[in-house]
């Protein structure tokens, strides 16, 4: 499961730098496995992290509807960065990636929330993708 987490993280941060940066995330994707072929000291990007940003990207409009509908006291675009994409990483895994428990992605997106962002982060998180976990068979609805 480490290897997991490792590409859960790194997908954080292509989600993350795609977002600083107001660059599409799957041109941020394609920038770090061409840096990864080209130096060895680049850690190669894995085929999960490829699925994660892939999946979002994908589905980025509809996860920043959701996440803006349920997000309690906070709008997307005030919404610290690092949290926002937290959340939209959780989000598509959580509702689109079927092959994870929820709630390992819980837990998952939690841990990223204590290591990268404030005190208050992880249970804002949790609470947001606890909400899109519990409607999730209509939120797949509601796509289709």
């Amino acid at each position: 499961m480490a290897a997991r987490n490792t590409a859960r993280k790194r997908a954080f941060q292509i989600l993350f730098e795609g977002d600083q940066r107001g660059v599409d995330v799957l041109t941020v994707l394609a920038d770090w496995i061409r840096l990864s072929r080209e130096d060895t000291r680049q850690p190669p990007v894995s085929e999960y992290t490829m699925q994660l940003v892939e999946g979002y990207a994908e589905h980025a409009k509809r996860i920043d509807e959701l996440i803006a509908q349920y997000s309690v006291g906070w709008t997307l675009d005030r919404m610290p960065v690092v949290d926002r994409n937290i959340l939209r990483l959780g989000a598509h895994e959580l509702i689109w990636a079927d092959e994870t428990p929820d709630a390992v992605v819980l837990d998952e997106m939690v841990q990223l929330a204590k290591e990268f962002s404030t005190d208050e982060s992880p249970s804002f998180v949790n609470g947001l993708l606890g909400r899109l976990k519990d409607l999730k068979p209509s939120l797949r609805r509601d796509e289709a």
